[in-house]
């Protein structure tokens, strides 16, 4: 049998086990996925809102899809089974998230400096791109839906589409979250919405846009904001930004070898806001994304200070410990971020 036969008899078939007719219930009919994108419309086009908006309607978009997500390769690319057992690659419209599998490329992301510690903390987002995408569509029932201005496939013979899961778009999500930018090589309709709310990402240095610390100012270098107190073996202490209630401070290079001193390696945590915080949840993770969790019941009063160390030890008295059995903080360049238990970036600090 020709291959162009049997896609045409397969599509037939998904019509009729998917309800093809236009005008059904929903209002919103179902496109052949090899059809053209001018063949769509959508009642999205002329969004002036501030942003995408999660809670999107795929009816919005003529052309869709039911589908179950077998799969999640990365953060933007899922494969899914369709209504007749088809299975297809999507990739999601819109959006590139951080690569997880090969080297990131700074310049393709707005204010990232070109430097290894970039492109460490790039990769460290794609892993929280994938998982997130992973907890979202992970066997989830979805919809594409499928944009007037793309192709149905891309450069790979994969489906181009957004996905929605429980009635909120995947795609936004990401963007929202920081977990993705816009994708520049992309002819979408939704791209106004989607440049506004990776702006409101970028400039609240949210998720991945933290990775922006070193192009927008803050202390860097060899002393750079060192603390006092700390003498010696200060080469990699540095001094975070401050634009949440939380400062950063990093000494990363331990006296002597690092992996026979790991509590002379730390960070600490500094409240420099004016009222308690309840740390409890709070995540710090390096650019690689191993991560401490701060346990439940610890606040911290205006001012004071929360010395994470690496190694292990008793908690108390300020000073809390990783339990790592390896060295975490990369002497020749690494990034803290510091998130509160409902994602929120309270801090992030980069440094070289």
């Amino acid at each position: 049998m020709r291959r162009e036969t049997g896609l045409a008899i397969a599509l037939c078939l998904l019509c009729v086990l998917s309800g093809c007719a236009t005008g059904g219930a929903g209002g919103a009919g179902t496109t052949a996925i090899g059809g053209n994108a001018s063949e769509a419309t959508t009642a999205g086009a002329g969004d002036t809102g501030s942003g995408p908006s999660e809670a999107e309607s795929a009816a919005a978009f003529a052309g869709t899809l039911n589908a179950t997500v077998v799969d999640v390769a990365d953060g933007d690319t899922v494969d899914v089974r369709l209504a007749n057992g088809t299975e297809e690659t999507i990739r999601l419209v819109g959006v590139d998230t951080p690569e997880v599998w090969v080297t990131n490329t700074p310049g393709e992301f707005r204010g990232l400096a070109n430097t290894s510690a970039t492109r460490d903390c790039l990769r460290g987002w794609g892993h929280e791109a994938s998982d997130y995408t992973t907890s979202r569509l992970a066997g989830a029932n979805v919809t594409l839906a499928f944009d007037p201005n793309t192709d149905r496939r891309g450069y790979y013979g994969r489906l181009l589409a957004y996905v929605y899961v429980n009635g909120t778009n995947h795609n936004a999500a990401l963007i929202d979250r920081g977990l993705a930018r816009v994708y520049d090589d992309s002819d979408f309709s939704r791209e106004p919405a989607f440049r506004r709310a990776e702006t409101a990402a970028y400039e609240n240095r949210t998720g991945l846009w933290t990775c922006a610390a070193t192009a927008t100012g803050g202390a860097s270098g060899a002393n750079a904001g060192a603390t006092g107190g700390e003498t010696g073996h200060d080469a990699n202490t540095a001094t975070s930004r401050t634009d949440g209630p939380i400062t950063v401070d990093v000494h990363a290079d331990a006296a002597g070898p690092d992996t026979e001193n790991l509590n002379d390696e730390y960070v600490v945590l500094r409240n420099a806001g004016d009222a308690t915080l309840d740390l409890g949840g709070t995540r710090v993770s390096d650019a690689a994304d191993h991560a401490y969790t701060v346990p439940d019941g610890v606040t911290l009063a205006p001012d004071a200070s929360l010395r994470l160390h690496t190694g292990a030890g008793t908690d108390g008295r300020g000073d809390y410990y990783w339990n790592a059995g390896c060295p975490v903080w990369n002497n020749g360049g690494d990034t803290v971020t510091v998130r509160a238990a409902n994602g929120t970036v309270l801090a992030t600090r980069t440094y070289e």
